[in-house]
């Protein structure tokens, strides 16, 4: 399963680029050979662009310029984010041939960093939905069984770092769709807080729900490439936090899920006191605002061109279009209900730990498993801290039936470094 990048950190590769014995012309080149077209993890590779960043990354460096840990480091771009020269096909016929003519704001953002950028990945049409197996591309596959879900939206992103044709890639997440196919494939992804890293010339989807975030094979990945978005502007962990293995951290035991996904993440916390969570509610919230603004993004093409999207992406539009007004309004005000019990739970404790998804990778076209309709499940964990807009956090927790599980963390806006030193102290206990 393992490319070149499998097992190889931010900090591993630029050491490696810093001491000579890499360049970012060979580790492009490694990229490019690391693509495995069976798991359908790309949907367009920018070869020439790359080699030309990597040959100037490569210039800068014996100039003397420093860009920091992404200098020169091979990068991918989840195929709903502008990146000037190449398709952005948003996994949907309504986007055949189109070309982004600027960067995203991330993207530049990742430039001026010294990234390279070497293609675009597979996303689920329209980031709307969480299986990763409905794109006009077809479905991207997961690397641990290839007739088994990636999870989605941001599906191409966490195959190409889970079967190491990249260390590190973005993606976005409006409910669930950097954790899902990180939780899914095995590797790390984080959702930072709402806004933190700007959306500008993201595709929306909901846009008072999506999130920027970014997908590697460690948190401590996660963090090098958060902090080369947004700056180093993370609060220092609390005294507490340090001071014993899970800090000050409360248990989210969850609804519906496989009792033995629980127990293995559970078995990470066995002693942090549990704390209750109304599921439902914020499930409801969660719905009708997603619906509402996505309809208002996709009204007019579904007047006019409905048969160019996939039947599943129909169906939940025209499921969204006929939501009634009164329930963004109710969701509006549940959401700031929510939002004040949930802080007053962080007052208490630093972070929040639970499972990122009830249940592992299920074959690619289930609609239905064992514990419920797939749709509801795929978010019932991970869409709450999108309706908040709180930094959410997913690392590997082990594996069950052979396909992995992921822990999730959440914190408040602010205290990023909470959860990314949580997770790191957790890494010798999953390994």
């Amino acid at each position: 399963m393992g490319g070149f990048f499998t097992g190889r950190t931010l900090a591993d590769l630029g050491h490696g680029l810093r001491s000579g014995k890499e360049t970012a012309q060979g580790l492009v080149a490694r990229a490019l050979e690391s693509v495995d077209p069976g798991l359908n993890a790309f949907v367009a590779l920018d070869p020439e662009g790359a080699e030309a960043a990597a040959r100037w990354a490569d210039e800068e460096r014996a100039s003397g310029i420093d860009r920091g840990p992404l200098h020169g480091v091979p990068v991918a771009v989840k195929d709903i984010i502008d990146v000037a020269g190449l398709p952005t096909g948003m996994g949907s016929a309504h986007f055949d041939g189109h070309v982004a003519e600027d960067d995203a704001v991330c993207v530049a953002m990742l430039r001026n960093a010294g990234a390279v950028i070497v293609g675009k990945t597979g996303t689920q049409e329209f980031a709307f939905g969480g299986t990763g197996d409905v794109s006009a591309s077809g479905p991207v596959r997961n690397p641990h069984d290839r007739e088994r879900m990636s999870g989605g939206s941001s599906s191409g992103s966490a195959v190409a770092v889970a079967a190491g044709m990249v260390p590190l890639a973005l993606g976005t997440d409006t409910g669930g769709s950097v954790r899902i196919p990180s939780a899914f494939c095995g590797i790390a992804g984080f959702k930072p807080a709402y806004g933190a890293i700007p959306a500008g010339g993201v595709f929306p989807l909901s846009r008072s729900l999506d999130h920027v975030g970014v997908l590697a094979g460690s948190a401590a990945d996660c963090r090098t490439a958060y902090r080369a978005l947004t700056g180093p502007a993370e609060a220092a962990p609390s005294p507490a936090d340090t001071a014993a293995p899970h800090g000050r951290a409360a248990w989210i035991e969850p609804a519906a899920a496989d009792p033995e996904v629980v127990r293995t993440v559970r078995a990470l916390f066995p002693d942090v006191p549990a704390e209750p969570l109304d599921f439902a509610g914020l499930r409801e919230v969660f719905i009708a605002i997603e619906f509402s603004e996505a309809y208002d993004v996709h009204a007019e093409r579904v007047a006019d061109a409905p048969g160019r999207y996939l039947p599943p992406t129909l169906g939940r539009l025209e499921e969204a279009g006929r939501m009634p007004g009164w329930r963004l309004v109710r969701a509006l005000r549940e959401r700031d209900r929510y939002a004040r019990e949930v802080a007053e739970l962080l007052d208490r404790y630093d972070y929040l730990a639970m499972p990122t998804m009830p249940i592992t990778a299920p074959e690619i076209g289930a609609t239905e498993v064992e514990s419920g309709p797939l749709k509801a499940l795929l978010v019932s964990l991970t869409s709450p801290w999108n309706v908040l807009g709180l930094p959410a956090l997913t690392v590997p927790a082990g594996m069950v039936g052979g396909l992995p599980v992921g822990a999730q963390l959440i914190t408040r806006r602010g205290a990023e470094s909470t959860l990314f030193d949580a997770a790191e102290r957790l890494a010798p206990t999953v390994a």
